[in-house]
């Protein structure tokens, strides 16, 4: 596909995309039960703008069918992360896309028990690949709360450019947060992989 190609067009149904040890594939209803006992962890909560603590199974249920909606409306995807090798669901990347603009914003989270395994750099790695050369996107960026410092860690390994902190950007509890934000161009992206 070329560069401009629309990425609406790449997406007629969501991808299933592996690495060596990863699975990224939509959610179905029946994720719900992990999902909710997955974010039972104040730590998510306290890392996450959306995710309250405790979650109960029905903000699982409808976080997944607003998951589909989104889709549908061309407005990006989400993926769960299972391990490859028991299909065990241990987290959530996804992209938050504007065709108009040719980017991407990503979002992720992980279980709490597969933290400081490589994980994630693993997931967004393949999804990267997937966004900058099958969809054909120009820049991918992502934030993270200051106070939390593991997020950029991820970013810093994907070689994500560290481009400014956002004060008080996002508004959290009785409280605002101060975001650190990255991002990385195809033509980076493409760089480095060779």
């Amino acid at each position: 596909m070329s560069d401009q190609t629309n990425y609406a067009s790449a997406l007629v149904q969501q991808p299933i995309l592996y690495s060596q040890r990863l699975r990224l594939r939509p959610f179905s209803l029946e994720d719900a039960p992990r999902v909710t006992e997955l974010l039972q962890t104040p730590e998510i909560s306290d890392n996450t703008l959306n995710f309250p603590y405790p979650y109960e199974h029905h903000m699982a249920v409808t976080w997944i069918e607003g998951l589909r909606i989104n889709f549908e409306s061309g407005l990006g995807f989400n993926s769960a992360i299972d391990l490859r090798d028991t299909g065990v669901l241990i987290g959530t990347i996804g992209l938050h896309i504007s065709s108009r603009h040719s980017h991407a914003g990503i979002g992720y989270w992980l279980g709490r028990d597969y933290w400081n395994g490589g994980y994630m750099t693993e997931a967004a790695s393949t999804l990267f690949e997937y966004a900058f050369e099958v969809l054909g996107l120009h820049r991918i960026y992502c934030d993270h709360f200051v106070r939390n410092p593991a997020s950029g860690r991820v970013m810093q390994k994907l070689g994500m450019t560290y481009e400014g902190t956002l004060r008080q950007h996002y508004r959290k509890g009785d409280g605002y947060e101060d975001v650190a934000t990255y991002g990385i161009l195809r033509d980076e992206w493409l760089k480095r992989e060779r």
